[in-house]
């Protein structure tokens, strides 16, 4: 099966199951990969994250019960896992602009929003230079930090990770233990054995006793490696283009195995940069 049709068997299984917590492990597994490789794929493809998707299908939903039948608010907020109807009704206000009670009223115009379905399109963009290197376990040092279970939050956690990294002398630190490859300081995405927690770590390649900060083993893995340079959130844009314009089509696919940003030149303003994203051949 083709993996555009895992990702739309992942939305199916979202369409099927609205009325209950969704599972993004098994998402994930649906789509053949992570749940954390599942929703920055999502995020990136769809262009906006998971857990907003979920809102707005559950909301659109919504709608239709108040207003095609006999039913009270609270048991529709229930029905949609809302425990509190002061949160459904946030939810949906959010969505609609007003509150569920008004659903009903003749004349209010609410917000449909359809189910995704994702397709390969041809697009003509720019060239992407890229290497495959294959790697044996390397071992690093650093710090990290858990990753949230919804990607997005993440955003906004690990660049204050990374400030307080460097105000606190960290990355300098590290540099000096740097003897390996690949050589860089490096932001790591990194699971656990059953893939269903991460961890980011600020981190080097080395050899050297590890001190006070924490080791770790990237396992030997195939990754795809795409060089970039720019100010720090062109390599967000970058990391999109891989996702929605060379991994479609290159006979690739996620594997799961840590994400690795290797930071060649630190200077915020123009930094020099890879990506390196883990995949295996496709399986189809």
């Amino acid at each position: 099966m083709d993996w555009i049709e895992r990702l739309n068997g992942a939305i199916n299984h979202i369409e099927a199951h609205l009325t209950e917590e969704i599972d993004y492990e098994k998402l994930g597994q649906i789509a053949c990969c992570s749940s954390f490789h599942f929703q920055r794929m999502f995020g990136y493809m769809a262009g906006m994250p998971l857990s907003e998707y979920i809102r707005r299908r559950k909301m659109s939903r919504a709608a239709v019960e108040l207003q095609g039948g006999d039913v009270k608010v609270i048991d529709v907020a229930l029905r949609y896992g809302y425990e509190s109807p002061t949160a459904f009704t946030r939810a949906f206000q959010s969505i609609h602009g007003f509150a569920p009670s008004l659903a009903k009223t003749e004349g209010v115009t609410l917000k449909s929003f359809p189910p995704i379905r994702f397709q390969i399109s041809i697009k003509g963009a720019g060239q992407m230079d890229y290497r495959i290197e294959k790697k044996e376990a390397f071992r690093v040092v650093g710090v990290s930090m858990p990753l949230e279970k919804e990607i997005e939050k993440n955003f906004e956690s690990v660049p204050v990770f990374w400030n307080q990294a460097a105000s606190e002398g960290i990355v300098d630190a590290l540099c000096t233990l740097m003897n390996s490859a690949p050589q860089g300081v490096l932001g790591i995405s990194a699971p656990s054995e059953t893939c269903d927690t991460w961890r980011y770590f600020i981190a080097v390649a080395t050899t050297l006793p590890a001190g006070k900060f924490e080791e770790y083993t990237v396992p030997a893995a195939t990754w795809a490696v795409f060089p970039g340079e720019g100010q720090c959130r062109s390599i967000q844009e970058l990391e999109k283009r891989i996702v929605t314009d060379w991994l479609p089509t290159s006979g690739y696919e996620y594997d799961n195995a840590p994400d690795i940003e290797v930071y060649l030149d630190p200077n915020p303003e123009n930094t020099k940069y890879e990506v390196w994203i883990p995949i295996q051949k496709k399986n189809d």
